[in-house]
């Protein structure tokens, strides 16, 4: 849909609102709201996508971003492991989630794991059974290509007011 002028509150489309770090792979990328390639990723944002929970909210903050090109923010991601730290920082608050789980290959059409509680649709073992406040990065897979999709999943471990 498309934002009228009096709609200021929401972030703009292409604006960055939070900040995401993941050291085990030397990452720092601005978050903007939306997966668009053009308004969002192909600026080398990482997305976030709608009618998905907020960061640090309960839920699932689910993002998207370039495996290669445009920053390529995603490359990699498939270099991530339990215990991993990700930190997501906005105005109000530095956001921990600790890397729990990896599915390294699902169909694009997986909508299951960017669900409330994360769960693939095409390998239902994978994933949560019970709510809690996750963070999934999403990505295409092989490189190079977008025939599928690999995922990351965290868990919220730590919040620091600023």
């Amino acid at each position: 849909g498309g934002a009228g002028a009096g709609a200021s509150s929401a972030p703009r489309r292409s604006q960055a609102y939070a900040v995401l770090r993941i050291p085990r792979i030397g990452l720092t990328a601005p978050v903007a709201q939306g997966i668009s390639k053009q308004g969002v990723l192909d600026k080398g944002y990482v997305g976030h996508y709608p009618r998905t929970a907020q960061p640090g909210g309960s839920g699932n903050f689910a993002l998207a971003g370039h495996r290669n090109t445009h920053g390529e923010p995603f490359r990699h991601i498939n270099r991530l492991r339990a215990g991993d730290r990700i930190t997501v920082e906005t105005r109000a608050a530095v956001y921990t989630y600790t890397v729990d789980k990896t599915l390294a290959r699902t169909q694009p059409g997986d909508s299951g794991v960017i669900a409330t509680v994360p769960r693939s649709n095409v390998k239902p073992y994978v994933g949560y059974r019970s709510a809690g406040s996750y963070l999934t990065l999403t990505t295409c897979t092989p490189e190079f290509t977008s025939r599928y999709r690999l995922v990351v999943w965290g868990k919220l471990t730590g919040v620091r007011e600023r």
